[in-house]
C-alpha cells in the first residue's frame, strides 16, 4: 500500500512537471518582437505595419524599442502613428541605389524609427504602427532587426536570422509574395486593396495561433492521458495487493 501511496506521487510529480513545460515553451515562443501581418504582395501600395513588442522581464519595463529599416531594399513613404506615451524618433539615410517611382527618383528612405518615453510592463505588450507608400518589388523577404531596452539596463537584440525555431531572438521578418492569388495577402494588395490584405493577413496570424494553441492543448492532453494510465496502473496494483 505504501508503495502504491509513493508511485501516484511520483506520477503526479511528473505530469505537473511536464504540463509546467508545456505552458513555458508555449509562453516563450509568443514572446517574440513580431510584425503583422508577417507578409504582403511585392511592391504592395499604402498598407500598414505593425510591430508588437512583449515585455519578456518580470522585474523590469521597456522603455526605449528601436526598429531597423533595410535600405537595400527600402520601404518608401513611411508614417509613423502616434502612440499615447511614447515619443518616436524616425532617423532617415541617403540611399546607395536610388528608387525610381510614378512620382519621381526617391534617393533617401527611412532606415530606423526609435520610441521612447512610455513603458511596456509585466505580463503586457504594445503595438506600434507604421503606414508605408510602397514595398519594394525586388526582395522575397523584409528584415526588421530591432533593439528592446528594459529599465534595468538590459537590450535585448531581436536581430538574428533564420526564424523562431532556428534562433533564440529572431528578427521580425516580413514576407513578400510573387504574384497575385498566392495568398489572400497578396491578392488584396494586388488589387489595391489594402484595408482587405491588411484584415486578410490577421485573419492567417490568428489561424497560426490557433493552430499553435492547438498544438499546445494537444500536449498537455497527451500529458494528462498519461498521469490517468499511471493512475490507473497503480490503482490496479494496489487492488491486486490486497486480494
Amino acid at each position: 500500500m505504501l508503495m502504491s501511496r509513493v508511485a501516484l506521487r511520483r506520477a503526479s510529480t511528473v505530469t505537473a512537471l511536464a504540463a509546467a513545460a508545456v505552458l513555458a515553451a508555449a509562453g516563450v515562443a509568443s514572446a517574440h518582437v513580431t510584425v503583422h501581418p508577417d507578409s504582403y504582395a511585392k511592391g504592395a501600395t499604402d498598407g500598414l505595419l505593425t510591430f508588437r513588442v512583449p515585455n519578456e522581464e518580470d522585474s523590469a519595463s521597456t522603455t526605449k524599442v528601436q526598429v531597423f529599416l533595410p535600405t537595400d531594399h527600402p520601404v518608401l513613404g513611411v508614417l509613423v502613428h502616434p502612440r499615447d506615451g511614447w515619443t518616436a524618433k524616425v532617423t532617415t539615410t541617403k540611399l546607395e541605389k536610388p528608387v525610381k517611382t510614378d512620382d519621381g527618383t526617391i534617393d533617401e528612405a527611412v532606415s530606423a524609427i526609435t520610441w521612447t518615453g512610455g513603458r511596456i510592463g509585466a505580463g503586457q505588450y504594445e503595438d506600434f504602427d507604421v503606414a508605408f507608400g510602397q514595398l519594394p518589388d525586388d526582395a522575397d523577404e523584409l528584415t526588421f532587426k530591432t533593439l528592446q531596452t528594459y529599465s534595468d539596463g538590459k537590450v535585448v537584440r531581436w536581430i538574428e536570422q533564420g526564424g523562431e525555431e532556428e534562433s533564440e531572438n529572431p528578427a521580425p521578418v516580413l514576407k513578400l509574395t510573387a504574384g497575385e492569388g498566392e495568398t489572400p495577402a497578396a491578392s488584396a494588395a494586388k488589387d489595391g486593396g489594402t484595408r482587405s490584405s491588411t484584415q486578410a493577413a490577421a485573419s492567417g496570424d490568428s489561424n497560426d495561433s490557433t493552430a499553435r494553441g492547438l498544438g499546445s492543448a494537444g500536449l498537455i492532453v497527451g500529458v494528462l492521458g498519461l498521469a490517468a494510465a499511471a493512475f490507473a496502473i497503480v490503482r490496479g496494483r494496489g487492488r491486486s495487493t490486497r486480494s
